[in-house]
C-alpha cells in the first residue's frame, strides 16, 4: 500500500531543516509583510542567492513601505541595477505608492486584496497572504512545481500543468500553519528536491513520491520545449568627454529596461547592419570600434552589441535628451547588466555585478 503525503511530515522536517533568510521571520516571530513581499518580488527569476545582497542593501535604503514609496524613482531603479528584470521595480515602487495611499501603509491580508495592487499576481498574493498572514493559499513557485510534479508523477507539460499542481497543493495544506507550509515547500524543493541529483533518501515525502518509486525523478516536472529568440544586434556608443564625463540617457518607462540609465544605442534588430551605425550615433566624429561585441541574454532573446568609443572637448554639450555624467559618480546611475558590460568594455568602469 502506498503511503500518502501530508502535511503533518513536511512540516515536522521544516522545524529540523528550515533556511535561515534574511526576509525569513524566526521561529515565534510575526512576520513584516512589506519584507515578504519585497522579498518574493525580488526572487522572481533569480536565485536566492543573488538576491540576498540585493535585498540587504534594499531595505537598509528603504526600511519601511512608506520609505519606499517616497523614494524617487530613480534612486529606486538604481538600488536595483544588476537585478535584471526591471519592470518588477518599476511595479515594485507602484505597489508601495498604492499600499501608502490606498490602504494608510499596511498591506492587503488576503489573496483577492493584494491581486489588487500593481505587479501582485497570483504567485506572489498567494506567497504573502501565507507567509506574512497565515491564510490558506496556494504559492506555487518553480520549487513547488518541481515538488509537486514529482510526488504525484504528473505528466502534464508545463506551463498546462499549473491548475492541477495548485489543486494538490490546496488539497494538502494545512488549517494550521499554512505560512509555514508554504515555506516548507519551497524549502524542500530548494534544498532536497533539486532539479538534478535529488536526495531523496532525506525527503520527507519519500515513501509516498511516485516519481521516486518509480525511478523517475528528473524526468519530472515535463515541460513544453522553449522556442529560441532570435538574435538582435546593435551599436552602443560610449562617448566621453575630457573632463571625464560620460554621455548617458534614460530609457523610456516603459518597456525593456524601463526607465534605466543606458549609453546611446541604435535600435536593437535582428537585421541591424553596422555599415550604417555611424547614423545611429549621438554626434558625429571619429569612433572607434572594439575588437570584440558585447553579449547578454534577455528572457526573450539574445543580443549582441558592437561597441564604439569617442571623445569630445570638455565644453562639448549633451545632445537633447541626454546628460553627461561624470564617472566618478557612474555607481550611483541605474545601469543595466547589459551596459555595465557596455562600459566595461570601453576600458572605463570596473563592476562587481558583471564579474
Amino acid at each position: 500500500m502506498t503511503l500518502e503525503a501530508n502535511a503533518t511530515d513536511l512540516l515536522a522536517w521544516y522545524d529540523r531543516h528550515r533556511r535561515a533568510l534574511p526576509w525569513r521571520a524566526k521561529a515565534g516571530e510575526r512576520p513584516d509583510p512589506y519584507r515578504v513581499w519585497a522579498s518574493e518580488i525580488m526572487l522572481q527569476q533569480t536565485t536566492v542567492a543573488a538576491v540576498k545582497p540585493y535585498y540587504e542593501r534594499f531595505m537598509a535604503r528603504f526600511p519601511t513601505v512608506k520609505a519606499l514609496a517616497e523614494a524617487p524613482s530613480e534612486e529606486v531603479m538604481q538600488a536595483w541595477a544588476g537585478l535584471g528584470y526591471y519592470s518588477r521595480a518599476r511595479n515594485l515602487h507602484a505597489c508601495a505608492k498604492a499600499v501608502m495611499e490606498k490602504h494608510r501603509g499596511r498591506f492587503p491580508d488576503t489573496e483577492e486584496g493584494l491581486r489588487d495592487l500593481p505587479g501582485i499576481g497570483t504567485y506572489t498574493a498567494g506567497a504573502v497572504a501565507a507567509i506574512a498572514f497565515d491564510r490558506p493559499a496556494a504559492a506555487v513557485d518553480g520549487n513547488v512545481e518541481r515538488v509537486m510534479s514529482r510526488l504525484f508523477a504528473i505528466e502534464d507539460e508545463l506551463p498546462g500543468a499549473r491548475p492541477l499542481i495548485r489543486e494538490k497543493v490546496l488539497a494538502l495544506l494545512p488549517h494550521a500553519r499554512p505560512g509555514d507550509f508554504a515555506q516548507a515547500l519551497m524549502d524542500l524543493g530548494a534544498t532536497i528536491c533539486t532539479p538534478r541529483n535529488p536526495a531523496c533518501g532525506l525527503c520527507p515525502w519519500r515513501e509516498p513520491c511516485r516519481a521516486r518509486i518509480a525511478g523517475t525523478q528528473e524526468r519530472f516536472p515535463r515541460k513544453a520545449p522553449k522556442k529560441a529568440g532570435v538574435t538582435r544586434y546593435g551599436a552602443a556608443f560610449v562617448l566621453t568627454r575630457q573632463d571625464g564625463a560620460i554621455l548617458l540617457r534614460t530609457r523610456p518607462a516603459k518597456g525593456l529596461l524601463g526607465g534605466m540609465a543606458e549609453v546611446p544605442t541604435s535600435e536593437w534588430r535582428a537585421d541591424y547592419e553596422l555599415d550604417g551605425a555611424a547614423q545611429d550615433a549621438p554626434l558625429a566624429l571619429r569612433w572607434t570600434q572594439m575588437a570584440e561585441p558585447v553579449r547578454h541574454v534577455f528572457t526573450h532573446f539574445p543580443l549582441e552589441l558592437s561597441v564604439f568609443t569617442g571623445s569630445v572637448p570638455e565644453r562639448t554639450q549633451a545632445p537633447a535628451g541626454m546628460r553627461f555624467t561624470p564617472l566618478a559618480n557612474l555607481s550611483g546611475e541605474p545601469l543595466p547588466s547589459i551596459m555595465l558590460k557596455v562600459v566595461e568594455r570601453a576600458g572605463l568602469y570596473k563592476s562587481s555585478k558583471t564579474r
